[in-house]
């Protein structure tokens, strides 16, 4: 399998795996707005495909954003339902592959807390990030039965890399900057993933499938990941409040509203520990995930 559409190709996570998987031997072409070898808006229109490739990895999507509109909230569906709606069309008129891989989340459990929690676990999300999420994932379930694909469904935890975007980008911008306070002492633990290992598992997906959570095997602390930016900037590890005084002040952005860059949910996911099992991959891939905190550059 060698030939290798991927969609959201100017994305964060195909900048930083697109060469990688250049230098595997795919050979690929780019799907995106703009900027790519195809360009296509898939949430308003039906991509012009004129070949059939071994594997699609679809990519392309909405996240990182808190809709404050009726209709920020359906631009989540439009770009990760009825975007991958439009992919599978034009697939169907240009030739179906053989594998089909979809970077989905695992926001689709919709847990603000737990931990080693496996992809046997109910899909609960209720945000439109995650309902989008949800109902591709369904869609595609059934198109890649219909027209016989592999299908590979990766629900990736919080992806580390250079220049993140979100909220690990924020706090990188933060403690650079020196306007980060870690809360309660960072001791919450948080599953991770390296982007790289994207990359890494490409091959093993293309012929396997299967629905996959995605991470590191180590589930760090909140504080390591402070002290490894921290390091790496040169600077001090970021001051640490008390629990109270971060509850207050989450409290106080509630009120404020859309406008406050800290809330209760900001808070929570901060503090409460949520970690995913990455069991099924390992034993079923034969996988081996990278150290974050032994290769995390930012």
């Amino acid at each position: 399998m060698n030939s290798l559409l991927f969609t959201g190709s100017n994305g964060f996570l195909g900048k930083n795996v697109i060469v990688q998987l250049s230098n595997m031997g795919y050979d690929i072409i780019t799907l995106s707005r703009d900027n790519a070898c195809i360009n296509c808006d898939l949430s308003h229109a039906i991509p012009s495909i004129d070949r059939i490739f071994d594997v699609v990895i679809h990519a392309a999507g909405k996240a990182h954003e808190v809709p404050k509109t009726d209709y920020e909230n359906e631009q989540f569906f439009k770009v990760n339902f009825h975007g991958t709606k439009n992919l599978c069309a034009a697939l169907e008129k240009s030739g179906i592959p053989k594998s089909f891989i979809f970077i989905s989340s695992v926001a689709v459990y919709g847990l603000d807390s737990g931990e080693n929690i496996s992809e046997n676990y109910p899909l609960n999300g209720s945000t439109p990030y995650a309902l989008s999420k949800i109902k591709a994932e369904k869609y595609l379930s059934d198109w890649c039965i219909k027209h016989n694909v592999i299908l590979s469904i990766v629900r990736p935890s919080l992806i580390v890399g250079r220049n993140p975007p979100g909220n690990l980008g924020a706090m990188i911008k933060g403690i650079k900057c020196g306007r980060y306070l870690s809360i309660a002492g960072g001791k919450s633990r948080k599953s991770m993933l390296m982007v790289e290992d994207i990359a890494n598992l490409i091959p093993l997906l293309a012929v396997n499938g299967g629905v996959f959570n995605i991470c590191d095997s180590q589930n760090y602390t909140v504080r390591d990941i402070e002290k490894s930016i921290a390091r790496q900037l040169g600077k001090f590890p970021p001051f640490s409040i008390p629990l109270r005084l971060g509850i207050l002040s989450a409290m106080v952005g509630d009120v404020v509203g859309n406008n406050s860059p800290f809330n209760t949910e900001k808070l929570n996911k901060i503090t409460k520990t949520l970690t995913f099992s990455n069991k099924k991959a390992v034993m079923n891939l034969g996988w081996v995930p990278l150290n974050v905190l032994d290769n995390f550059r930012i």
